[in-house]
């Protein structure tokens, strides 16, 4: 029988608090355990909201040696000695301003409560030396060695990222603060660095020599998020009460959940890992919403993607080298590096031979929610408007009403702004894709066939459309092209109706012109 009084931690990250009220806790204390004992300095990347601080919050609460918080997870049954650490732990999200003295005032204040209770009176002038003060003033008082758990390292650099001037200032003051990590490493026993970018991190911890960023191990993959594993065994009540609330079955209301959910994967053979803060908040409301992407909008890769001149419909499928998307946004030469690290983009396989993955859209909640965003930054139209013209254009398919859905993309494709280059079939073939991206059906893009690639298949229950885009010719043309290389022959034997559609775009007009179906 399904819980119903189940809790769920949204916006909880503090440990205690939830596996001491009853909360939804997925346990990851095995994975606490061996990185503590594998290596001395970590480093993890990983999107926000993913379980990053809870993860940080538990490491604080094992070096503390509060064992009884612990009791029946898996830290529990690994461990034997429970020693007591001196913990200093900094959140840097608490310093995300674009007033370098702000960082400065809130670093200050950061070291400024430890050092008042280790009795340091006179802190030193600066924060590395003050650092470096306060971690030898600890193991002298405690005769234990120090654990630095730094979360969100990045976020006063983001903040600042478009200032040059600025990002400087701030990187200076960071990697002075870090400074004392290779000087008091005698001093060290463990240190945890977590952030969404590799934003030079290397370069910021230049001085320790041993930093193992585990972002990328098969072996950590899932050491944040859920995986189906854990979905399907830790979660199963939740699951239960979903399904009975949404009525579904419980395999259907697992499929749901993974169509919009998972598909995040960190490694080369990393397992499936879902959205964490996505979950806890579908399973508190009962419900399949964009919980993740609506609680903050990607405005700044957005900017990153105009900057780069990125084509939003080749985004699903890139193929890439590592030295393609694991490298500082600033060293970047493509929106890649933080599509990837910030989650929008995720790897879906990965071909050892040529060394090579292939990225895309980790889920629909990632790949609806992104296009409905980024639509209104090229179209003149808000994004409540977007919702309406797209079930109507929904509607239009499902009845195979072509022409009130071409209707529509023409209106849609007309209130895009003069400047956006909407002029070449390339930047046609962006539009289209972003249309119909939202029109809720499977699309695919530049699908390969025997003897060349269809501009687009949508697939509904009863219809498969197989459309041509022309610019300055005929729709004529455009279906002669689905006949001559035989994009439609892999539909013609299926149970649901084949449509073409061949269309034509006009760059004087820098819009849809005109259409046809066969």
């Amino acid at each position: 029988m399904a819980t119903a009084n189940r809790k769920y931690p949204i916006g909880i990250y503090t440990f205690e608090e939830i596996v001491g009220s009853n909360y939804l806790y997925v346990d990851k204390t095995a994975h606490v355990y061996n990185i503590t004992h594998d290596f001395k300095y970590v480093f993890l990347s990983r999107p926000r909201r993913f379980g990053k601080s809870l993860l940080v919050d538990t490491l604080q609460c094992y070096f503390e040696a509060r064992k009884e918080l612990f009791d029946g997870l898996n830290l529990a049954q690994l461990e034997s000695e429970w020693v007591k650490y001196p913990v200093f732990r900094f959140d840097m999200s608490s310093l995300k301003n674009k007033n370098v003295q702000y960082v400065e005032s809130g670093l200050d204040t950061l070291l400024l409560n430890y050092e008042k209770s280790y009795g340091i009176d006179n802190p030193r002038k600066t924060f590395g030396d003050r650092l470096q003060v306060l971690i030898n003033a600890a193991v002298e008082q405690t005769g234990q060695k120090v654990v630095l758990l730094i979360d969100e390292y990045d976020s006063p650099m983001l903040e600042v990222f478009h200032d040059k001037e600025k990002l400087s200032e701030v990187r200076d003051i960071l990697k002075n603060f870090y400074g004392p990590i290779k000087i008091c490493d005698a001093q060290l026993r463990f240190g945890f660095i977590t952030g969404i970018t590799k934003f030079s991190q290397m370069g910021i911890f230049s001085g320790i020599n041993n930093l193992k960023d585990i972002s990328m191990l098969d072996n950590y993959s899932d050491i944040c998020g859920i995986s189906k594993e854990e979905l399907l065994n830790q979660c199963k009540p939740d699951i239960e009460t979903m399904a009975d609330s949404m009525q579904y079955t419980f395999s259907d209301m697992a499929n749901k959940l993974t169509e919009y959910y998972d598909g995040y994967h960190f490694s080369k053979c990393s397992t499936d890992v879902f959205n964490p803060f996505s979950l806890i908040n579908a399973f508190n409301d009962k419900s399949l919403e964009y919980y993740w992407f609506k609680s903050a909008t990607p405005t700044f890769l957005f900017e990153q993607m105009k900057h780069y001149g990125t084509d939003f419909s080749l985004l699903e499928g890139k193929k890439v080298g590592i030295e393609d998307f694991d490298v500082s946004p600033e060293n970047a030469t493509s929106a890649l590096p933080l599509l990837y690290q910030s989650g929008y983009l995720t790897i879906k396989d990965y071909d050892a031979e040529y060394e090579e993955f292939t990225l895309g859209f980790p889920n629909k909640e990632v790949r609806v929610g992104f296009t409905k965003s980024f639509l209104p930054t090229v179209a003149n139209i808000d994004g409540a408007e977007v919702n309406k013209r797209m079930v109507r254009i929904t509607k239009a398919f499902n009845n195979c009403d072509v022409d009130s859905a071409m209707q529509e993309i023409k209106s849609l494709v007309a209130e895009i702004p003069y400047h956006y280059k909407n002029t070449t079939e390339p930047n046609f073939q962006t539009i289209m894709f972003l249309i119909l991206t939202l029109v809720g059906q499977r699309v695919r893009v530049e699908v390969a066939t025997a003897e060349g690639r269809a501009d687009a298949i949508i697939e509904t229950s009863n219809y498969v459309y197989v459309i041509e885009y022309k610019v300055n010719q005929s729709p004529d043309v455009a279906l002669q092209q689905i006949e001559d290389r035989g994009y439609a022959t892999p539909y013609l034997s299926g149970p649901r109706k084949l449509v073409r559609v061949g269309m034509n775009f006009s760059s004087k007009l820098r819009g849809l012109e005109s259409w046809k179906v066969v």
